[in-house]
């Protein structure tokens, strides 16, 4: 299983039930990342996505409290069983964690690869991830230099955390 995001200097990752900061070449790599697999996410997560529905081209799972959640191109289910046994024979690396905090937090003692976008600015942000940096389980791996976003400004970079 694995996880991507995009996180601030301090980890924060949305702030408002949104994301920081739109930055179209991080988006072009999310959906380079996701496209043809199976997306697991939280409630909040689908509702801040376009139309509030599931990812094109991808398996969108919702991990809702709920057990009534219907969203259109979606599949809902309401605990960590449910969800075990709904990926019953999806290879792990076809399986990408997508949002929110609460799922970030709960899925990533299962995942062994995180595909981080490290934002170099503080955006105030109200949810946040776990700093792989001080993880001795992690061994974080460069995959890009730093990028400049031609409209904001903002710098960024993409990494990729592998557990050890």
């Amino acid at each position: 299983m694995r996880m991507i995001l995009a996180a601030d200097e301090k980890w924060g990752i949305g702030k408002d039930g949104g994301l920081l900061c739109h930055l179209p070449e991080d988006l072009k790599y999310f959906k380079e990342k996701t496209l043809g697999k199976t997306v697991i996410m939280g409630r909040v997560t689908l509702e801040s996505l376009p139309g509030k529905k599931g990812l094109p081209g991808r398996r969108n799972i919702v991990l809702t409290r709920d057990p009534d959640y219907l969203a259109q191109d979606t599949e809902a289910v309401s605990s960590e069983e449910e969800l075990w046994s709904t990926l019953t024979g999806v290879r792990q690396e076809d399986i990408m964690v997508i949002g929110g905090e609460q799922i970030y937090k709960a899925l990533l003692p299962f995942c062994d690869v995180c595909y981080v976008t490290k934002i170099y600015q503080d955006f105030d942000a109200d949810r946040f991830f776990v700093n792989l940096d001080e993880d001795e389980r992690f061994t974080r791996h460069q995959l890009s230099d730093v990028i400049t976003d031609e409209k904001s400004g903002i710098k960024f970079q993409f990494f990729k955390y592998v557990r050890e």
